[in-house]
């Protein structure tokens, strides 16, 4: 019994791993847009009406985001952009893998060690993967001229 908890264990850690990996790229337009519907409820929007506009933002920011990877030539700015969606992803990474090693080690120092790691690999996978939405976008757009 105790074996099939630490298979099931591993397994939820690595269902948990991959979700975060694959929604890394959508954090900035996830803020965006929970920001969006907190101020939209607290003006007397309610509930369906935060909602509503917190899909929109989140949208929105996705969009421009992705329409800017598409449109911009400049290299440097196009790794501006992609930084502009990195930076929540690492922030996210940090805090999510601090939340787990606060509670496998005592240690602070290597608390913060690890979720320094955690960061580091959530962000150079979001990196990656924006980059790769931009390389998509840029393969469309020269096959459109042609």
């Amino acid at each position: 019994m105790i074996i099939i908890g630490i298979v099931i264990s591993i397994a939820a850690i690595g269902v948990f791993c991959r979700l975060l990996f694959t929604l890394a790229v959508f954090a900035l337009p996830f803020f965006a847009g929970v920001t969006a519907g907190t101020w939209a409820f607290h003006t007397g929007a309610g509930w369906i009406g935060a909602i509503f506009v917190g899909m929109i933002a989140a949208g929105l920011t996705l969009g421009a985001g992705q329409t800017l990877l598409a449109i911009v030539r400049p290299l440097w700015a196009r790794f501006l952009i992609a930084l502009v969606f990195v930076a929540p992803a690492v922030i996210a990474g940090y805090h999510a893998t601090h939340g787990i090693v606060k509670h496998t080690m005592p240690s602070e120092t290597w608390q913060f060690i690890f979720s320094g790691v955690g960061a580091l690999a959530v962000g150079a996978t979001a990196f990656t993967r924006v980059a790769g939405m931009a390389a998509t976008g840029r393969s469309s757009q020269t096959l459109a001229q042609a």
